[in-house]
């Protein structure tokens, strides 16, 4: 499956909060659900500019840095289009993701790269026992790394 990193507190907005564009200065042929990754790299300046940012126009306030989750996957969201333009109160950049659909996953560590990147088929779970989500870890079908 395709996942993106993103940077904290905008993955956190993705998944938890009300954010329905992904910002970037690229467009993207892909469509479909992807995993949201939280990236590593995350300073107190761009948490402070992402309150301000927030704050001005009304919307969710992010968590605090000590509990935003980074360096993993948190979540997964579908990608419907890639535009130049939005009047989403979320939209500051050249290009952006239309998002819909988020869906907080368990937290999974993992190492994130730039643009979309394949994360492996065994680091997750579609089984019945996950009721046909993503899910993990998986009682039935542990990644490999789990596995005794």
């Amino acid at each position: 499956m395709k996942a993106l990193s993103i940077r904290q507190p905008w993955a956190y907005q993705i998944i938890h909060g009300s954010k329905d564009i992904e910002n970037r200065n690229w467009h993207t042929k892909f469509r479909g659900r992807f995993l949201v990754h939280a990236a590593q790299g995350m300073t107190k300046r761009e948490l402070r500019e992402a309150n301000r940012f927030c704050m001005a126009r009304g919307l969710p306030i992010p968590m605090a840095l000590a509990d935003l989750q980074r360096g993993g996957i948190i979540g997964s969201v579908e990608l419907v289009d890639s535009v130049d333009t939005s009047d989403s109160d979320w939209y500051m950049g050249a290009k952006g993701f239309v998002l819909r659909d988020p869906r907080p996953l368990p937290f999974l560590p993992m190492k994130g790269r730039l643009g979309f990147f394949d994360v492996p088929d065994d680091a997750l779970c579609t089984c019945p026992s996950g009721n046909g989500s993503l899910r993990w870890p998986c009682p039935i079908h542990p990644p490999k790394e789990a596995q005794p």
